[in-house]
């Protein structure tokens, strides 16, 4: 695909900006429609048939009002629920967002990797296929941080974060065995990055996070090319399914991204 693509990136919230950043970057040339599920968010309460109905179901509305050439989920709790299900009905192609355990693995010298992502990432089977496929001999602590994700959201809206509670949602991420120590971190849920100084700050020692973002990127260029030499800069807005008008502070974190809120008469709530 030479010429200038529509790309649509999805998250159950804020989140997947990580993302688009990079795909951005790398397509400067696209016109993006990011859609944050907000209706929904957090997923973590969502029973998996309740939540794999909406997330196909409020998809398939934006695939159909945007018409975007390529659908990124830039969720692991989505991707790993419904990305089959999704590239079954669609006939667009899809890039989806999984826990990077196979290049953790490859980079890690203790052979201590943990896997930080939602309860309901890490408690799900795809997960631990991964490991079983990818692992590469290491040992795998998968560790569910429930407060993370509404903690970055909160911090995108201009509230501090907490230190105590980032100390506290990682502490079981630190592994020592045998004299070793875990020495990478897989993000798993596409909100982490946007905590990254703090988890840096309350690591007890060093370690490598592994952020997906870019391998994404990759991923999505590979798929539609990359941009052409003399295309024009493309454009990019952000969907919120409640419909509601993000707070002067949050307006002011997605402007930082490169993101507008959708004209109120073109931003319908879905579901």
């Amino acid at each position: 695909m030479t010429q200038s693509p529509t790309i649509l990136v999805f998250d159950s919230g804020l989140g997947g900006l990580t993302v688009y950043r990079e795909i951005a970057a790398a397509r400067p040339d696209a016109s993006f429609v990011y859609a944050a599920d907000d209706a929904a968010f957090p997923y973590g309460g969502w029973t998996e048939p309740a939540l794999s109905e909406r997330v196909v179901s409020v998809i398939g509305g934006l695939i159909g009002q945007y018409e975007p050439d390529l659908v990124v989920i830039a969720c692991n709790t989505a991707s790993t629920l419904v990305l089959a299900e999704l590239r079954r009905r669609f006939s667009i192609a899809f890039v989806g967002t999984v826990p990077a355990i196979k290049p953790a693995c490859a980079v890690s010298r203790s052979r201590l990797v943990s896997v930080l992502g939602t309860e309901a990432t890490v408690a799900r089977e795809y997960t631990r296929t991964l490991i079983r496929d990818y692992g590469e001999g290491c040992a795998v602590t998968l560790v569910g941080a429930r407060r993370l994700a509404p903690l970055a959201e909160a911090h995108l809206r201009g509230q501090p974060v907490d230190p105590r509670i980032v100390a506290e949602e990682i502490a079981p991420c630190f592994v020592e065995h045998r004299g070793q120590r875990t020495d990478t971190i897989v993000l798993a849920c596409t909100h982490f990055p946007l905590l990254l100084d703090a988890l840096g700050a309350a690591r007890p020692w060093p370690v490598t996070f592994i952020d997906p973002a870019e391998a994404i990127a990759r991923r999505v260029i590979d798929l539609i090319g990359p941009v052409a030499p003399d295309a024009a800069p493309g454009g990019a807005q952000i969907h919120f399914t409640s419909g509601a008008a993000p707070s002067a502070a949050l307006a002011q974190s997605l402007a930082d991204f490169g993101l507008q809120p959708m004209p109120e008469s073109a931003d319908s709530a879905l579901l």
